[in-house]
Formats: structure tokens, C-alpha cells, sequence
């Protein structure tokens, strides 16, 4: 027995700083640490623009989603306002407004129906695609509206 191991029970003890000398005098593997040296920036060069591209695909479909609820939005209150007898030039209008920015709506007659049309251009983060929310929505004028 040393003295810096105490016996208690017939057993060894570790000294007070929870190793033993042999432990602490174990050699370690320094060429590891260097080999591995800059793997995550690697990793991490590798994998960015991956997920920058996510990102911007998940943004551009966000928008999409955003533009084609407007969009549909817009016709379903203009039909709504055919219905009512609003003139054209108020229903093109406001429904303009309701679509957004750059929006295109066209009022035509379809037997019985009016036809209230609505498109919109698609404008993602980069304002790289070619996409357009269309819409439509019929309805029958009430009886005795202008």
C-alpha cells in the first residue's frame, strides 16, 4: 500500500482528485486532434448552400401559398359583389386591392353567370420564377340588380 491510496475494507482508494496516478500518467493520442483539425468547417462549406437553397425553396413556396389564398380571395368577394349588382369598374377595383400588387382581374358573362377572373404574378425571395395564382369565381346576379 502507498500512502497516497489509503486502504478501507482490504480495497484501494483513489486519491482525493478522483484518478489514480496511473490513469493520470496514461499517454494520450495528440496526432488524433490534429487529423480531425477543420473537418466541421469542411463539413459545414459542404453543407450551407444545401441548406441556403432549402431555405429559399421553402420561401418561394411560402409566398406561393400566401399570393394563390389572396388571389382566390379576391374573386370569390368580386363574384360576391357581381351578385350584389356592384358596377364593373368597382368590382375590378376592389378586387384589385384585395389581390395585391400587380394583379389582373377581368369581368365577362357566361350564360347565366358572371365570371370574375384574378392573376397575380408569383414573386419569390430571389423574384427568379416565372409562376402566376390564377383564380376564379361564378356567380348568378341576383334578380332585379342592376
Amino acid at each position: 500500500m502507498s500512502a497516497s491510496s489509503p486502504a478501507v475494507g482490504g480495497l484501494a482508494c483513489p486519491p482525493p482528485g478522483g484518478r489514480s496516478q496511473t490513469a493520470a500518467r496514461a499517454p494520450r493520442d495528440r496526432g488524433h486532434g490534429r487529423r480531425e483539425r477543420g473537418g466541421v468547417t469542411a463539413e459545414l462549406a459542404i453543407v450551407l448552400p444545401g441548406i441556403v437553397l432549402l431555405l429559399l425553396a421553402l420561401l418561394t413556396a411560402a409566398s406561393a401559398a400566401l399570393t394563390q389564398v389572396r388571389v382566390a380571395d379576391a374573386a370569390r368577394a368580386g363574384a360576391r359583389a357581381v351578385a350584389l349588382g356592384e358596377p364593373p369598374a368597382v368590382i375590378i377595383d376592389m378586387t384589385a386591392r384585395l389581390a395585391g400588387e400587380g394583379a389582373s382581374v377581368r369581368v365577362a358573362s357566361d350564360g347565366p353567370f358572371v365570371v370574375v377572373e384574378v392573376a397575380c404574378d408569383l414573386l419569390g425571395p430571389l423574384r427568379l420564377t416565372d409562376l402566376v395564382a390564377r383564380a376564379t369565381a361564378r356567380a348568378v346576379p341576383e334578380p332585379g340588380a342592376p
